[in-house]
């Protein structure tokens, strides 16, 4: 679904009527509409992507009470390089899997090899690499102590998913969000 196709606006207008009049001004459940229509929208554009999302935002929310949660510095640095690599890791398979087995692939060439690496034939999530740092900006913050971590599912669900420009690391305690989800 293309931001300037029919199927797009008709989209927008229900969720829209959804938003103004079927909710009734309930901000709890405007926001969920709004998660399940992100999570719908990004769908459409490849639904197996969404749910590569929707694990990479549990991780970081499960990961960032662990973090908070450790009693010491040792299962701290444990929550916190397990977020990394497997955030860091599908950010490398996705993104840069091809570029280093063709680099690789050519300088064994250069070197008198053949090497047959086969490469993914994926496409690229969008959003990867914005979603991907973004959470671990939120878990480095919790291992830092610079923020409390959001125990609300739906606000990092939303946070991530929706693209706030309010994000975790600067969103104010008594943002209008926060207190309504």
């Amino acid at each position: 679904m293309l931001f300037n196709s029919l199927s797009f606006a008709i989209f927008l207008l229900i969720v829209f009527i959804f938003y103004w009049f079927a909710t009734k001004g309930n901000l709890k459940l405007q926001n969920i509409l709004l998660l399940v229509s992100s999570y719908f929208f990004y769908a459409c554009w490849d639904w197996r992507f969404m749910f590569l999302l929707i694990f990479s935002t549990l991780l970081d929310y499960f990961t960032g009470i662990k973090i908070h949660e450790a009693i010491n510095q040792r299962k701290k640095l444990f929550w916190l390089w397990l977020s990394i690599g497997i955030n860091l890791g599908f950010l490398g398979v996705f993104k840069y899997y091809n570029f280093f087995a063709e680099s690789f692939a050519d300088g064994l060439s250069l070197l008198g090899f053949k090497a047959n690496l086969s490469s993914l034939q994926v496409i690229l999530p969008v959003g990867i690499s914005f979603y991907t740092f973004h959470g671990l900006s939120y878990v480095l913050d919790l291992y830092k102590d610079r923020i409390k971590p959001e125990r609300n599912i739906l606000t990092i669900l939303f946070s991530l998913v929706f693209s706030i420009a309010n994000s975790w690391t600067n969103r104010k305690s008594n943002s209008s969000f926060a207190s309504n989800c």
